[in-house]
């Protein structure tokens, strides 16, 4: 399919933010250029801390900036989307429910993230590393074209050493803005929706509440650079001394006791206190547009900050939306921190990148919404399919285009897609009745359709992957589906005339209805005829008591097949087992 530029009228907040930053970039250029063509480059950010893992609520700090980036790029602009990797950040805790991680990482706290080491069995170098490479991943699978830049490349190889030089010259100016903060009080818990990686724990704490977020206090005065330490490598440390002239920096470890002098215009184990350091960063990279999550909206949190101390670095303030809360189907906020929060890998695993990019994009980055990874993905997937068919006939509203179109092409092009997307919920239940045995899977499949019969499963992937993955992984074994071996004749000897009645009208109209829409109807159909109505009658046309005849009509056919009152959609379930299987099981 060609790729389709959206037009400017249209009305989703994409488009919207797309117009604001192209406007923004073109006024700080000094004018509207020709075209496109000859416009600035379009410089959007995120910021991503490799604490512990990437999760799904960090995803909207890069989706925003890359769907508008994306849209910026259909129409003919050059854009850079720069994902700021803040792997020079402090180590501060030992997450939870990481694996290959003990309580043995502690004594590393304080050090800089590429500077502890990755969990055991990682073939990573270091923490930051680890961590980094799963969120690539996943990111070139969603199709997001981004920049990568390290903060420990960066501060490291001295690439900022003239804004942290600017930056102790003006000390004082940066004080004066902090102190009009220091007073304030510290935002209420319960009003921090954003999930909190290194930099949003430090704003969220509060202006005066840590000290690495302002800066090192002591009897030199105030001052917005921490050293790491030349003997552990640990922040924990204080400035005593500064001269401006000869750059000659004297600092002491709270934690070990070291101290050294060195001279800061060469020096490069440090970096400027995270409330310094993003302003720097916006007015270093000319960043236009780059979002935040709510946590940073309260006075004296980074964000508003920010916007006063960047004309220090004579930047200006990015258009920035906040972003609301991401969930999860089941789960509690997401902290990644404290371990064991979903990650995109782990959504990607059993759903499709379409799927995945398009819950970001209908949303307006201020509206929360939730990733399901219970029984709520059968029904996203059937609100996808939907959403697809009505694209395809042309009958989708514009904003709905709009969404559908961003999830499943960039400007680049379109992403893989499965071939033959067969409904997910139907795919889970195959996987979950097959067990892993391929040819059972394929049978069925083929047999949904017997007009256009499904030729290899590989038509069905990865889709068909994905639901198997969701069975596997989030189905309690309880809950699997487990086709019974034999009948089950103490029920089948205890039915009444009637309940034998509707058995015998089934198994007589197997043969003919052999096919996923054919058993559909002969089973929603067996009660009508039994009640003397048609059995293709609509529901305006039959009485009430019909549904309650349904639902106990399709309990007895579920303890007969797997012993249960519930279970796969019935025509699936009996595709799955098998005509020969059914009828010796339904007691024929």
């Amino acid at each position: 399919m060609p790729i389709v530029a959206l037009s400017t009228e249209t009305t989703d907040w994409v488009s919207r933010f797309a117009d604001e930053v192209i406007e923004e970039s073109e006024r700080r250029a000094g004018g509207k250029a020709a075209s496109p063509a000859t416009a600035p480059v379009v410089v959007v950010a995120s910021g991503l801390s490799p604490s512990g893992p990437i999760h799904l609520g960090n995803l909207r700090e890069v989706m925003t900036p890359h769907l508008v980036a994306d849209e910026i790029r259909r129409r003919g602009y050059q854009v850079r989307h720069l994902i700021s990797w803040d792997d020079y950040d402090r180590y501060r805790k030992v997450p939870a429910d990481v694996p290959g991680v003990d309580d043995s990482w502690a004594e590393h706290i304080g050090k800089p993230l590429t500077s502890v080491p990755a969990p055991k069995g990682s073939s990573h170098p270091n923490w930051a590393e680890h961590f980094k490479s799963a969120m690539i991943e996943s990111l070139a699978e969603l199709g997001v074209e981004f920049d990568g830049i390290s903060q420990t490349q960066q501060y490291t190889s001295g690439v900022y050493r003239e804004q942290i030089l600017h930056a102790m010259r003006h000390r004082g100016d940066i004080d004066a803005i902090l102190d009009q903060y220091r007073t304030k009080k510290t935002p209420a818990k319960k009003q921090q929706q954003k999930p909190l990686d290194e930099a949003e724990l430090e704003a969220a704490e509060g202006s005066g509440a840590a000290a690495e977020d302002d800066g090192s206090f002591g009897a030199a005065g105030y001052f917005p650079y921490k050293p790491y330490c030349g003997n552990c490598e640990k922040d924990l440390t204080t400035v005593t001394a500064y001269d401006d002239d000869s750059t000659e920096l004297t600092y002491v470890c709270d934690s070990c006791g070291f101290s050294e002098t060195v001279r800061l215009n060469e020096f490069n184990r440090g970096k400027l206190v995270w409330k310094v350091d993003w302003p720097m960063r916006w007015a270093y990279e000319g960043v236009v547009f780059e979002p935040s999550g709510v946590d940073h909206s309260s006075p004296g949190s980074s964000f508003q900050v920010g916007g006063q101390i960047v004309g220090i670095f004579g930047g200006k303030q990015p258009i920035g939306p906040m972003y609301a809360f991401v969930g999860i189907s089941g789960m509690a906020k997401m902290s990644s921190s404290k371990g064991g929060v979903p990650t995109p890998a782990d959504a990607l695993k059993i759903m499709e990148p379409q799927l995945l990019r398009w819950l970001y994009a209908r949303r307006r980055p201020n509206q929360s919404f939730k990733i399901a990874f219970d029984q709520e993905i059968q029904r996203l997937y059937d609100e996808w399919d939907k959403l697809d068919a009505k694209v395809a006939d042309g009958s989708a509203l514009p904003a709905d285009v709009a969404a559908h179109s961003r999830a499943v092409r960039t400007a680049g092009g379109e992403l893989p897609r499965t071939p033959r997307p067969l409904p997910y919920r139907t795919l889970a239940s195959v996987a979950d009745i097959t067990a892993g045995h391929q040819d059972q899977a394929l049978r069925i499949l083929s047999e949904l359709d017997p007009e256009n019969p499904l030729g290899s499963l590989d038509e069905a992937r990865p889709r068909y992957d994905k639901a198997e993955a969701w069975i596997n992984t989030h189905v309690p074994a309880d809950q699997r589906t487990i086709v019974r071996d034999e009948p089950d004749a103490e029920l089948l000897k205890s039915l009444d005339e009637p309940a034998q009645k509707s058995l015998r009208l089934l198994l007589d109209g197997l043969a003919d209805h052999w096919s996923l829409d054919g058993l559909t109807h002969l089973v929603y159909g067996v009660p009508k005829v039994q009640a003397g109505f048609a059995a293709d009658a609509t529901p305006k046309e039959l009485p009430p008591e019909i549904k309650t005849a349904q639902r106990t009509f399709f309990a007895l056919l579920y303890h007969l097949l797997v012993g249960r009152d519930t279970g796969p959609r019935l025509p699936t379930l009996l595709l799955a087992v098998g005509q020969e299987r059914v009828r010796a099981l339904l007691g024929e």
